[in-house]
């Protein structure tokens, strides 16, 4: 197999689909934006997008599919989100059931699925800037945490902001907020910089979701704002069903993740 990071998404798809390889996406298809993948029965789509919308940091929106359809219009015309991501959840009544590579048996005529942008994103442009990526390095997710920071609440839907966590160099933070600011499809810049303890956050080496990532010395932690808070938000809600992206194993789309080109001065 190529180098993940130079594969096209049409190619990583495929692999995907074999159901062959369940890694975590982070460094794959450099150049490409990833989406979190949420898909909820029509009757709490309505609170979702409304969530959404109102979180848009937590949770910048790349496309909603019809009720029961699985083919993302826009972002990956040629895509199945039953069985182009490396690994799913699936839930019942807010809690896990299974995780499986291919969700094809699962998937339900009602279910709106939502595709919501994923700091992944944003990784190889901190690279190309010399910023280093530290569990990308350590063949490791990227280490994920629950803030004690309230989301704007929708409907049936609230809960708490949740954040990605890397591990940046004193004199590469100013680099890393201006790179992540300006990629598209992502959460925008960092919500926090330094002490972890005004997220309400205990301990980095305990995180919620993914995997605890060791800091060179120096290092200071540099917070994002992270997709994985609309799924919180739905699952907290305890929804009689529900398919998710399994952590860190992203749906990987045709979009780039490149800033726009300005206008040419007239």
């Amino acid at each position: 197999m190529s180098q993940p990071s130079v594969l096209t998404p049409t190619q990583a798809r495929a692999l995907f689909r074999t159901g062959a390889q369940a890694a975590t996406t982070s460094g794959w298809c450099r150049g490409y934006a990833q989406a979190n993948l949420l898909a909820v029965p029509r009757d709490l789509a309505l609170d979702t997008l409304l969530f959404i919308q109102r979180n848009p940091d937590a949770c910048p929106l790349l496309e909603v599919t019809d009720p029961g359809d699985p083919h993302p219009r826009e972002v990956a015309a040629s895509a199945d989100l039953r069985t182009d991501l490396p690994a799913y959840r699936v839930y019942e009544n807010g809690a896990p059931v299974a995780e499986v590579a291919d969700a094809t048996g699962y998937w339900r005529d009602d279910l709106v699925a939502f595709l919501i942008g994923c700091s992944f994103g944003f990784e190889a442009a901190l690279s190309a800037a010399g910023v280093p990526v530290r569990h990308i390095g350590q063949d490791r997710n990227v280490a994920m945490y629950v803030t004690d920071r309230p989301c704007v609440p929708a409907g049936r839907l609230s809960g708490p902001l949740v954040v990605s966590m890397r591990p940046v160099p004193p004199a590469m933070v100013d680099a890393a907020v201006e790179v992540s600011a300006r990629r598209l499809g992502t959460h925008g810049p960092p919500v926090h910089v330094g002490d972890p303890a005004a997220l309400g956050i205990a301990d980095l080496a305990r995180p919620d979701f993914g995997d605890p990532v060791e800091f060179a010395p120096g290092d200071v932690p540099v917070f994002w704002a992270c997709g994985v808070t609309a799924q919180a938000a739905v699952l907290a809600a305890k929804p009689e069903f529900a398919i998710t992206h399994s952590p860190g194993r992203m749906f990987v789309t045709d979009v780039s993740d490149a800033p726009p080109v300005p206008d040419a001065p007239l």
